[in-house]
C-alpha cells in the first residue's frame, strides 16, 4: 500500500527593504527634494528635521523652566526683587533679530528658485545681522555694568545676565550654522550620505526663526518685569 506525501511548500526568502520586489525600486526624496532609488547606510533626510524639532523642543523647556524660577523667586516672601529696566539698545537688537529672519526667507526664496549666488549673499547677510546682534547685546551689558548692575547685584539683574547669555549661545550656534552652509554652497555641495543642501538650508532656517522667536518672547518678559 501506497502512502501519498503532501507537496513541500516552499517560500522565497523575504526581499530586503527597498528591493524592486517585481516593481519599480521604492525610492525616496535626496539632495534638492528629487527623488533617489534608497542607498542603504544613508540616512534618511527627515531624520534632521525630526532631530531639529527635538533639540528646539529641548531648549523651549530649558528656557520655560528659566522664567518658572524667575517667576517664583519674585514671588518669595523677603525677597529683595527690584524689576531690572531693560536697555533701550534692547529694541534695536530685537529689530536686527525680526531683519534676519526676514532676510533668511528671502535667502530660501532665492535658493528655491536656483539663484545660488543670491542666495549665498542674503544668507550670509542674515549671519552678519546675527552677529550685530550678538554685539548689541555685549553693548548692551556694558550699560548695565556702567549703572552698577553686576550679575550678583539683584536677582532680577542674575536672571536678566542669564537668559541674554543662554540665548546668546544659541544664537552663536545658529550664526555658524549660517556660515557652514554659506561656505559649502559657494564650493560646491557634494553628495554624500550625510544631509543635503535643501534639507541642511530648511534644518537651519527652523532653528533661526525658533531662536528670532524666542529672543521676542524674551524680551516681553523683560519688558514687564521679568
Amino acid at each position: 500500500m501506497s502512502v501519498a506525501i503532501p507537496p513541500v511548500e516552499t517560500r522565497k526568502p523575504a526581499a530586503p527593504f527597498g528591493a524592486n520586489y517585481g516593481g519599480p525600486p521604492i525610492r525616496f526624496l535626496g539632495n534638492d527634494g528629487e527623488p533617489e532609488p534608497w542607498q542603504p547606510g544613508r540616512t534618511p533626510q527627515r531624520t534632521y528635521t525630526l532631530g531639529m524639532i527635538v533639540g528646539i523642543g529641548a531648549s523651549s523647556m530649558f528656557f520655560l523652566a528659566l522664567v518658572s524660577a524667575s517667576v517664583v523667586h519674585r514671588g518669595l516672601a523677603g525677597n529683595a526683587w527690584i524689576p531690572l529696566r531693560p536697555p533701550s539698545l534692547l529694541w534695536a537688537t530685537s529689530a536686527l533679530a525680526l531683519a534676519s529672519s526676514s532676510t533668511l526667507v528671502h535667502a530660501r526664496r532665492k535658493f528655491k528658485s536656483g539663484d545660488i549666488d543670491t542666495f549665498i549673499r542674503w544668507w550670509t547677510i542674515t549671519a552678519v545681522l546675527g552677529i550685530c546682534f550678538l554685539g548689541g547685546q555685549l553693548l548692551a551689558w556694558r550699560q548695565l555694568v556702567a549703572q552698577g548692575l553686576y550679575l550678583a547685584s539683584n536677582p532680577s539683574v542674575s536672571f536678566f545676565y542669564v537668559f541674554t547669555v543662554a540665548h546668546g549661545l544659541h544664537l552663536l550656534g545658529g550664526v555658524i550654522a549660517l556660515f557652514w552652509i554659506s561656505w559649502r554652497q559657494s564650493h560646491g555641495w557634494r553628495k554624500s550620505p550625510g544631509i543635503s543642501r535643501s534639507k541642511a538650508t530648511s534644518v537651519a532656517a527652523l532653528y533661526w526663526h525658533f531662536v528670532t522667536v524666542l529672543w521676542l518672547l524674551l524680551f516681553s518678559f523683560f519688558l514687564i518685569g521679568g
